[in-house]
């Protein structure tokens, strides 16, 4: 053989070594298209479960959030029973972190401390309102110190957004989102207000709910 056609054959040889290579890459992995499998991203797994079947959840569900699986449960429970299935629900699911969403409404004040105690046991974070969660939408608009029945709530909120307030209103989130600065500055002068270890089923109004939305806007 010519030292041409040896070259010549060297070349091809090494073409042909190279298409193969190339073909045995494609073909790695399952499935008719001879792709890689692809793994699923592990995520961080955040649970919020609510008292509320419908406003709670609708307001927590409108958060943008990346990188986290984020799973919003309206119960329709209350207080300790709520506190009760969460921590089920938290160990069942393996959840990286748990929240547990509720107000003290009219339940008797034993009921409402004991919630919050067991859930903090339980290592559960809790995001109450006193006395309900739309006190929390109201400091959105203003600063308030006094204590407020839960009954005064639609009509200081109809006209706070001048339009009539519906409690099951999926468009809450987008309503009040400029003015959630205000409202988180609100939520912690109340608690300072109301001063270190005070009593929560007392401290009418307060909230601890802007530290689960500080939370969520964390994993945007």
């Amino acid at each position: 053989m010519k030292p041409s056609q040896r070259i010549k054959a060297e070349r091809e040889s090494k073409a042909r070594e190279k298409q193969a290579d190339k073909a045995a890459r494609r073909g790695r992995g399952v499935g008719l298209q001879g792709r890689r499998p692809q793994e699923r991203p592990s995520f961080p797994k955040l649970l919020i479960v609510c008292e509320g079947e419908k406003t709670e959840p609708e307001y927590f569900q409108a958060f943008p959030v990346r990188g986290v699986e984020v799973t919003v449960e309206g119960l329709g429970d209350n207080t300790l029973s709520l506190v009760t299935r969460a921590i089920e629900m938290h160990e069942d699911g393996d959840y990286d972190e748990t929240w547990v969403v509720f107000d003290r409404d009219s339940f008797p004040p034993e009921r409402f401390r004991a919630s919050i105690d067991k859930a903090t046991a339980a290592g559960l974070r809790v995001a109450y309102t006193n006395e309900a969660f739309e006190a929390w939408y109201l400091m959105h608009f203003h600063y308030c110190d006094s204590a407020l029945s839960r009954e005064t709530y639609s009509g200081r909120l109809t006209d706070a957004l001048g339009r009539p307030y519906r409690k099951r209103d999926p468009g809450m989130y987008w309503a009040v989102l400029s003015r959630q600065p205000d409202a988180i500055r609100h939520a912690n002068n109340l608690l300072d207000h109301h001063g270190p270890g005070h009593d929560p089923e007392a401290a009418n109004p307060s909230t601890t709910v802007h530290l689960l939305v500080q939370r969520l806007n964390e994993l945007r």
